[in-house]
């Protein structure tokens, strides 16, 4: 399978999920993980997330462009990672500072992004034994 035709199968499989794990790491490498619920293809090989990604993924980001997509289907036990660099950071939505259930919450998360994305490498993903080398 191509690389266009990974990235193409791995946006179908999390838009029809609707859950990526988005993996980061701030300057001095320590990972962190975040999720989203948006995964769409966009020109050039590149893909766009959205979620309201917390502060600490927005600065792993600004400081380290380097990510990890990861699209799961469990229950099939088959899924991909998405390696690559985010291009843009886009402010999406803006909330009023007020949203039910979410008032000890703090800081609160009040800005959706969206992440551009330029992939560099696909590869499987799944519990069961596997080769992390390119699809």
């Amino acid at each position: 399978m191509t690389k266009s035709n990974s990235i193409r199968a791995a946006v179908e499989l999390g838009a029809r999920l609707r859950h990526i794990f988005v993996g980061t790491a701030d300057a001095e490498g320590r990972p962190h993980l975040a999720a989203a619920g948006a995964i769409v293809l966009v020109p050039d090989e590149r893909i766009a997330v959205d979620a309201w990604f917390c502060p600490g993924t927005v600065m792993n980001l600004e400081r380290n462009p380097r990510i990890s997509l990861v699209v799961w289907d469990q229950p099939r036990d088959s899924g991909y990672q998405l390696l690559g660099e985010v291009e843009k950071i886009e402010e999406q939505s803006f909330m009023d500072g007020y949203a039910p259930g979410m008032e000890d919450l703090k800081p609160s998360p009040q800005i959706e992004r969206r992440l551009l994305v330029r992939v560099d490498k696909v590869i499987g993903f799944s519990h069961a034994p596997h080769s992390d080398l390119e699809e």
